[in-house]
């Protein structure tokens, strides 16, 4: 069966209080760069309280998504169960993270969970429907779980959505292969 291919990109999201943020990640962050001399005379002077700056949404999300990308889905899903955590206790939570919830489904995906990956990009479909990302990812799902005429359908949206997005479009050939494929094996005229 051809792999389809799932989007990987960025989607908007909302900005929401960064306490606690430093405690979604158990590694370190990355060591930023600049110039050293400077940096050890700043550390030196350095308070003894914790003035760290809180991580950004999309500082947190382009995390989860080098995690994601370095095959460590399992560690991203504890990671977005957490910022879901800090979402739900947030006092005034502004609109939902669809990039947190994208990435949800990617780990999903990723975890070998097809069925919660369907799930959660179908509610994604829900919500934002003019979002093709979730579409095409969406139609991947249902590729890997045997059920190419809804991926067909699924892509066919993406399109809708936009129609210039290439991957939906070489994803949508894809799947028409398949379907093709399909067909002539139930006419019995493989192999002639």
């Amino acid at each position: 069966m051809a792999a389809l291919h799932p989007a990987q990109g960025a989607l908007a999201q909302p900005a929401v209080s960064g306490q606690g943020d430093n405690a979604l990640f158990t590694d370190p962050r990355p060591e930023e760069r600049g110039w050293k001399g400077l940096a050890r005379l700043l550390e030196a002077l350095e308070p003894g309280v914790d003035t760290s700056i809180p991580l950004t949404p999309s500082q947190i999300t382009d995390r989860i998504s080098l995690m994601l990308d370095q095959g460590r889905a399992a560690e991203a899903l504890e990671i977005i169960e957490k910022r879901k955590a800090q979402y739900a206790a947030s006092p005034d939570p502004l609109g939902n993270d669809v990039q947190l919830m994208f990435l949800n489904a990617r780990a999903l995906a990723a975890l070998g969970r097809h069925d919660e990956a369907i799930s959660a990009y179908r509610d994604m479909t829900t919500k934002y429907p003019e979002l093709p990302e979730p579409w095409n990812n969406l139609a991947a799902e249902y590729v890997k779980t045997g059920r190419l005429e809804m991926a067909r359908q699924a892509l066919d949206m993406a399109l809708q959505a936009n129609p210039e997005y290439r991957d939906a479009r070489a994803n949508l050939g894809r799947v028409q292969m398949l379907l093709a494929e399909e067909s002539f094996r139930a006419a019995g005229l493989t192999g002639r």
